[in-house]
Formats: C-alpha cells, structure tokens, sequence
C-alpha cells in the first residue's frame, strides 16, 4: 500500500470511529424518524403502512411510500430496510445508514477531486492523463481529511437521515463520472452521471443547486471541447441512454404528483413566501443569511443542541486565503469548482421551506472539495511539465513560505477540528442532545409504551413520528394541532379538538412553553377545557438532562 491509499484509508477509519461512538445520541429527531424510521418499521412489522399523502404504490393490499415529503423522496426509507431487519428497530441501527453514506461521500469527493486533478493538473504526467483510474491526488486527500474531522460533517452525517445525506452521495457520483466523461469520453460515465443526478433530485429536490450549474458547466467544457476538435460528439444512443437514466429515478416523483399534486403544491404556494415566512424576494437579504451559514458550518458551531458550542475561527479564513492564492497560481483548476460552489449559494436563497442551516450539509463537502482543489494547487504549484531548469527558477523562496504555510493552516485547521469534534463528543455524552435533539423523548415513548397510553392527542409538532417509531409502532399519536400555519391555530382546531374532551381517559401531548413548535395551540386547548368548566391536570411531565421541561402529558377532569 503507497503512501497515498495509506492516508486515505487511515482517514477513513477515523471518520468511523469519530461518527460511530455513541451512536444513540443525541436523541432521535423528528425528520430522522419521519424520513426513514417509522415507514421502515412499518414495512417490517406488517403494521399499516402511513405512506405520505397517501400516495404510492400497492402490493399485496399495502401501499408503500413513493415519497416522504414533497420533496424528499423515500429512498432512506427503502435502504434503512436491511439495516433494521438485521440488527432491530432502534436508534442506532437507524444510524447506520447515513454513517455508511457519509463514508461513500468521502471516497467519491476523493474521486471527483482526483479526476478534476487528472484531466485538468499539469502537475499530472501526460502518460496518467487517460488511464481509466484517475490516480489519487494531493488536493482530494486535503479535501477528504478536513471533512473527516470536521464537526459539521461528523455529526451531521451521524443523524444524516435529518438532513438527508443521501444527496451528498449522488451528487458526488455525478460530479465524478461528469469529469471522467469530460476527460475519457466514455459514454458510460455520462449515463451514470444523468443517473446519479436523477437520484440526487429524487433523495431531495434541493440538490437541483448543485446538478444544475454543474450541467452548465459540464456542457460548456464539453461544447468548448467540442469546437477545438478534441471531444468525440456525442452518439444519439448515448443521449437517448442518459435522457433514459435521468428519468428514471424521477418516476416515483412524478406518480407521486400524478397521485397527490404535492410537490406542485408546495413550490406553487410557496413561491412568493415561504411556508415559515421566508420573503424568496428579499434576494440580498437572503444572500447574506446563507453566506453566514456557509462560514458557519466551516466553523462548525451550529450544534448547539449538542450541549456547547465550539467555534474554529480559523477555518473561513484559511479557506478564504486558499482559494485566493490557489486560484491566483492555478485559476484553471481553482475557478471552475468555485463557480459550481458559488452558484449553488445563489441557487440556495431560494427555499419552500425556510432558510435552515441543515440545508447545506448539501454544500459543505463541497465548499472543503473547493478548498482543497485550491490548496493542492499550492502545493503542487512548482511541479508540471516545464523543462527541469524552468522548474527550479519556478521554486522561489517565496514559494516555499507559501507551501510552508499553507501545510501549517491545514494542519492547525485538522488539529482544531479534530479538538473540536473530540469535544461536541464530551458535551453530547453529559447534555443526551437539547430541544428536539433530546434524549428525554426516549422516556416519554417508553412511558407511553409500558402504561398503555396508545393513542394520545398531539397538540404539536415534533411528537407523532418519534414516539412512533421508538415505541416500535405501539403508541401511534393522533395530531390534531394542524399544519396550515405554525404561528397560531386555524379556524377548526377547536372543533377538532371538543370531542375528545369528552373521554376523560384521553391524554394529550404538549411540549413545554419553552419548547413549543407550533404557536396557539396549547392556550386554545386550555381555553376550550376552560369553557366546558373543566379542569386541564398535568400528569407527567419530562426534561432534558439538565433539567429544562421538554415534554408534558395532560389529562382533562370534570
């Protein structure tokens, strides 16, 4: 084993043992439950399959899950099967699936940069320009072991279901085979690479950031290509080929639409506002909120929930004096990739949804890829194909204070990161996750599970599909809180809710003051036990570790 398969693969072993430990928490999140979790335990349980919308396909009576949401197709649900028919249902055995996917994610971000490297680095010799497999390179171990210490990628690859990492995945395939197509001309490399991008889109409709520019991209170097005489053109069996692989991960979306009109409906009602009151006209304003995400995450002190933050300093500036210089000595190997990253922050000021840092667990490899494309070409700077003496008067002293520090910025960036990532770690074991990270949500699925309380009242958002699945399908939750705006109820909440004031062996969910998601719902609920002069008792009432409410079970009296 070379030095370089070496290094990668110590990397990756790291990555495993960083993303594996404690793996039960922090707490089961909503998403993580509702994206995967509970259609999966369904399946295989026999238990009725709540397919969204309602929209799917039927066989043998069942009808499994076409999508999770309008947007969010349900792949996780469908390769979290294997994981949970052999090793149970549970917290992190559900893990093991956006683990497993974030290892891929970094074999194929070493891929991607080493076929850029490959065609477009004169450090390459001319004799490994066209070998089938592009050698390993500098700049994608740079690129690999930052993420692999990284807290951004660790933690969110850890609960990857909640930001759906299988995005990350697809993405990096369709770069790769993108490039090797460019720099092969292998019609097979292009077929995977409209069928990578067709899974992208399906895992999640927001990945359209990166496929879209990178199409652009990909077809002006091929056109460009094309007109100096240098690339094959492209057979029309090999355009039928890739039209075909892009559509077909795209099926289940559209029956979807054809079935429900969902993702229609969302981007449609959405376009003006978002549903959580996302102006998508305050362009500038929305710029700037997503700028500060992208130094956020290579800071890495988003995860509060976990119990502390910790915040590298240094890393937006490292990256920052990477790109300038790499892109300054090698602007044909540094721009390209820029530009992809730079037109996905663009595309991302855009949301149905709302402007939620989870969002770029999307770009945040790829901002690390830009970055170490840009530090290799710092370091490989004074190698190419000039003649040897050319080479040398090329190795300034200049240039190897450059080098110097650069190596020095990348090892302090690693060793921070790393301090951090130990540290999220320590915070994480004594805190059991914050807010809807918390594990107090193990109790209360417990507590309802083992005192028979299977079908309580939810009066907010983020209950349903947690208890749901950590009760293994037990304790399904009935919601009534509404979903047509978070900010107050709408005009039937109250009648939805009267007749179960009736039983007075209903119980209800709330999450405490503190804690509420969806506003209104809790005083409208007292001031309808009010009205019927009854009286709304607290019955059992869970906390985070450090003893904040979270969760509270109510009864209503005579």
């Amino acid at each position: 084993m070379n030095v370089r398969r070496f290094w990668l693969a110590a990397t990756l072993v790291i990555y495993l043992a960083l993303t594996s430990y404690q793996l039960g928490l922090p707490g089961l999140h909503y998403d993580e439950a509702r994206e995967a979790g509970v259609n999966a335990m369904e399946i295989l349980t026999g238990a009725p399959i709540s397919a969204f919308r309602s929209a799917g396909f039927t066989i043998g009576g069942r009808t499994f899950p076409l999508m999770v949401q309008d947007y969010i197709g349900a792949l996780n649900v469908y390769l979290a099967l294997p994981f949970l028919a052999v090793t149970g249902i549970g917290v992190p055995n559900l893990r093991i699936l956006p683990i497993l996917s974030g290892l891929l994610v970094l074999i194929l971000v070493e891929r991607s940069i080493s076929e850029w490297c490959a065609w477009r680095c004169t450090a390459v010799k001319r004799s490994e320009r066209n070998i089938a497999d592009a050698p390993i390179s500098l700049s994608g171990l740079l690129a690999v072991s930052l993420l692999a210490a990284s807290p951004s990628f660790i933690f969110w690859s850890r609960q990857g279901i909640f930001v759906t990492n299988l995005t990350q995945v697809f993405v990096f395939l369709c770069i790769w085979q993108a490039v090797r197509w460019l720099r092969l001309g292998q019609p097979r490399a292009l077929v995977v690479a409209t069928l990578a991008a067709g899974l992208a889109l399906y895992a999640k409709l927001l990945a359209i950031w990166v496929i879209a520019p990178l199409a652009l991209l990909v077809a002006g170097a091929w056109l460009t290509r094309r007109q100096r005489g240098v690339a094959a053109p492209l057979a029309p069996r090999t355009l039928i080929a890739a039209a075909i692989a892009f559509m077909l991960p795209m099926l289940p979306l559209l029956i979807f639409n054809i079935q429900s009109g969902g993702t229609f409906a969302s981007i449609g009602g959405n376009l003006r506002q978002s549903y959580y009151g996302v102006n998508n006209l305050a362009l500038g304003d929305n710029l700037a909120t997503r700028l500060g995400q992208l130094v956020q995450v290579l800071r890495g002190d988003q995860f509060w929930y976990l119990g502390d933050v910790f915040t590298n300093q240094l890393a937006p500036w490292l990256a920052i004096f990477a790109v300038i210089v790499g892109a300054a000595r090698a602007p044909g190997m540094v721009l390209p990739p820029l530009f992809l990253l730079s037109a996905a922050v663009l595309a991302s000021i855009f949301t149905v949804s709302d402007l939620f840092v989870t969002h770029y667990a999307l770009l945040q490899p790829l901002a690390l890829a830009v970055v170490g494309v840009a530090m290799g070409a710092v370091l490989l700077a004074p190698m190419g194909e000039a003649a040897p003496a050319q080479r040398q008067r090329r190795t300034t002293p200049q240039l190897q204070v450059s080098h110097l520090l650069v190596s020095a910025l990348w090892l302090a960036w690693i060793a921070i990161d790393l301090t951090h990532t130990v540290a999220y770690h320590r915070a994480l074991a004594h805190s059991g996750g914050l807010g809807d990270h918390s594990d107090a949500s193990y109790h209360l699925a417990y507590h309802l599970r083992y005192n028979g309380m299977g079908a309580p009242l939810a009066l907010d958002w983020g209950l349903d599909a947690t208890v749901r699945y950590l009760s293994e399908g037990t304790v399904t939750p009935i919601e009534i809180f509404g979903y047509t705006s978070p900010d107050a109820p709408d005009a039937d909440f109250t009648a939805r809710l009267t007749p179960f004031l009736e039983n007075p062996n209903n119980i209800y969910l709330l999450h405490s003051a503190g804690a509420t998601v969806f506003q209104g719902r809790a005083s409208a609920f007292f001031d309808s036990v009010a009205a019927q002069g009854k009286t709304a008792v607290r019955e059992q009432a869970f906390t985070q570790r450090d003893g904040t409410p979270l969760y509270e079970i109510w009864k209503v009296q005579p």
